[in-house]
């Protein structure tokens, strides 16, 4: 799905000026499926271990650190932690790391995913968030329900409406700052320590109004666990709105500026199955 208004179908960006571009590749991709799902599985079971470290039942750290702020900060630290060192990994170099069908959603939007790769996508991380999941209630037991399995919720006094909204603000910030950095052959290769603050500050600064999920699949995983989906509604159409909000405004700005890769750590020794401009390895069929 390519954003650009017809009448600028024909003229190049400054990215198309400079860059030769690779199309994505079509065809089934389970490698890179797979990969996603085993990434986004980690993502669960070690993001949502900070949360039962921080504020299960019993926590010790809870004993040395009464501010709930202060947890907060740490579990958003250690959360965004996870994620970013998955982008750096082998599974993440191959896949991209999107970890979230809002990342991908928001590729897709621009180009740089195909549509079987944004539904196998897709489906491999809310596979991998169950599974995830799972493995932290088998880690953390009693302390995991404590949690409840690190669902996501409204706050007190969150209407439905505010907090599509205020998850749809959240995860617009986190997919253009996405966006921004791997526009640029200078700064594409730093996208997963950019994630990492703005994560950190969305969890310490958002987890009290709705959990802070920016990801539907990060919702999911916890609601099939604790067998819950009362709201969870609000955390496929919030996130997805946001990234596509992200993507409208990266189009709009006068910066011209385009994702120059759809994978959060490039590097040209990597293979990519999705539009790129900058280098990567020789491709092969899967």
């Amino acid at each position: 799905m390519d954003m650009r208004h017809p009448h600028d179908a024909g003229k190049p960006r400054r990215s198309q000026t400079v860059y030769a571009w690779r199309p994505a590749d079509r065809g089934l991709h389970l490698t890179e499926w797979a990969c996603e799902m085993a990434e986004t599985a980690i993502l669960l079971l070690g993001g949502l271990s900070a949360v039962a470290l921080n504020f299960g039942r019993g926590s010790a750290v809870a004993a040395h650190v009464p501010s709930v702020s202060l947890r907060l900060l740490i579990t958003g630290m250690m959360f965004a932690a996870t994620g970013s060192l998955i982008a750096v990994s082998p599974l993440g170099r191959r896949s991209g790391a999107h970890l979230n069908p809002a990342v991908t959603f928001a590729f897709w939007a621009t180009g740089h995913v195909q549509p079987l790769d944004l539904a196998g996508y897709v489906v491999a991380q809310c596979l991998g968030a169950v599974g995830g999941t799972a493995l932290l209630r088998l880690a953390w037991g009693e302390t995991a329900v404590s949690i409840r399995d690190g669902m996501t919720l409204p706050g007190h006094q969150v209407s439905p409406a505010a907090a599509i909204g205020i998850e749809a603000l959240m995860t617009s910030v986190l997919v253009l700052t996405i966006l921004l950095f791997v526009s640029s052959a200078r700064t594409a290769r730093w996208t997963p320590m950019a994630v990492w603050p703005v994560i950190t500050i969305l969890v310490w600064r958002g987890a009290t109004y709705t959990g802070t999920s920016l990801n539907p699949a990060r919702s999911l995983g916890p609601a099939v666990i604790a067998g819950n989906f009362h709201e969870y509604g609000l955390y496929v159409a919030g996130p997805l709105t946001g990234a596509l909000a992200a993507v409208l405004l990266l189009r709009v700005a006068p910066l011209e500026l385009e994702p120059l890769t759809a994978k959060l750590f490039h590097h040209p020794t990597d293979p990519s199955i999705f539009k790129s401009a900058l280098p990567t390895a020789n491709r092969t069929h899967r």
